[in-house]
């Protein structure tokens, strides 16, 4: 028997007690694995999820406005002229960037205003499966969602304002489209407005590889949106792009909201653990005070008898960190599956990690030791007359 191999002894002879600890430090570290794990997945899929309803990022060319006045009335801003953007230019630009990868959506508008049995008003040209990737609220109260060529989609007030119903024909730019569905009322400015194939209406229009602005539904968990915006720039001078910040920071606060409170919750469970391990070494020196001053007795040093008491918290935290973080990582796919976070949202184990948290749960495990230790390293030699 050796310093070493007392404090292993010990944990087996109480084994009972020692499996309970090891057990209940081990799901404290699987919680905070899962959770870690969580954190990781639930800012993609969250930010994924929340770009389903709406862009963050508008790419418009750059124009001139003249501020008229007359009379000291201010009459308002006009544009000079009118300038649009090349679509497959645009969107190459668009998609080259090297954050690519956290783009959900690009979708290109081109915009006119026409007449409609005498009554004017807007089309918008939208790419269909682009559009739906942002507006994923979007769905049809009678008929259904256009496909393409010459479908058109009614807001809701527009098509009661024009009497429109699905298969009703309009005339667009002195050609004819066919009206599939109507939106449901979305409480916005799209419940205005006819939407039509992006090709088709810029055909019409004799607009062709035009667009008048591109929407992008972009990532930003993974990157700052300055970063993007700044990418995008580069690839597309003489545009104004414009991060719409209030949406960024919004989303960016649901995320942070979420991976704040896993950490939160992941601080408390490794706390009590630690109580609970410091606890199980207080009661140990307790039970084993005739032991320790019979160790003193036989020459063990303050030190000696602190180490030992140490090294038995820090065995029981080295076997839970290792048990509880497989575990944890085997769990978290069933808890992502669970909360469907989509498929992207797989687990991956990261050796770093792993280490990481090995040392922090030997730490606290350390840490939590501490005033037992002292306790026991107190523990005078006349203490093992008590035996007697």
């Amino acid at each position: 028997m050796n310093i070493l191999t007392i404090p292993l002894r010990n944990l087996r002879r109480k084994l009972a007690r020692t499996v309970l600890m090891l057990v209940v430090f081990s799901i404290g570290v699987a919680s905070v694995t899962a959770l870690l794990e969580l954190s990781k997945a639930v800012g993609e899929s969250l930010e994924s999820k929340l770009a389903a309803y709406g862009a963050n990022i508008l790419v418009s060319p750059k124009t001139e406005t003249l501020s008229v006045g007359y009379g000291g009335m201010a009459l308002g801003d006009v544009s000079v002229d009118i300038k649009y953007l090349k679509e497959d230019e645009t969107l190459a630009a668009i998609r080259g960037i090297h954050h690519k990868d956290r783009l959900s959506a690009v979708a290109p508008k081109f915009v006119v205003v026409t007449r409609v049995a005498q009554t004017p008003v807007g089309v918008v040209g939208v790419d269909h499966e682009q559009e739906r990737l942002i507006k994923s609220y979007w769905h049809a109260s009678a008929g259904s969602m256009p496909r393409g060529g010459t479908d058109v989609l009614a807001g809701s007030d527009a098509a009661a304002r024009l009497g429109l119903a699905p298969g009703a024909s309009v005339a667009i730019e002195g050609r004819d489209f066919v009206v599939a569905g109507v939106l449901a009322p979305t409480g916005s400015e799209d419940d205005k407005l006819l939407f039509a194939d992006l090709h088709a209406l810029q055909r019409a229009a004799g607009k062709e590889n035009l667009v008048h602005f591109v929407e992008v539904a972009a990532l930003c968990a993974g990157c700052p949106i300055d970063e993007i915006t700044a990418q995008m720039a580069a690839g597309l001078p003489g545009t104004d792009i414009k991060a719409m910040q209030q949406v960024v920071r919004s989303r960016m606060m649901t995320v942070d909201f979420v991976k704040q409170m896993a950490f939160a919750v992941s601080g408390v469970i490794l706390l009590t653990a630690c109580v609970m391990i410091g606890l199980s070494v207080f009661s140990s020196v307790n039970e084993r005070k005739n032991e320790i001053g019979l160790l003193r007795a036989l020459g063990y040093s303050k030190a000696s008898v602190f180490f030992l008491m140490h090294l038995e918290a820090l065995v029981l935290g080295l076997a839970s960190a290792v048990a509880g973080s497989l575990a944890g990582y085997g769990a978290s796919f069933k808890l992502m599956a669970l909360l469907d976070l989509g498929p992207a949202a797989a687990p991956v184990f990261d050796p770093a990690q792993f280490g990481l948290v090995a040392l922090a749960v030997v730490c606290l495990s350390s840490l939590a030791s501490l005033p037992p230790a002292l306790l026991a390293a107190r523990v005078e030699p006349s203490q093992a007359l008590v035996m007697l």
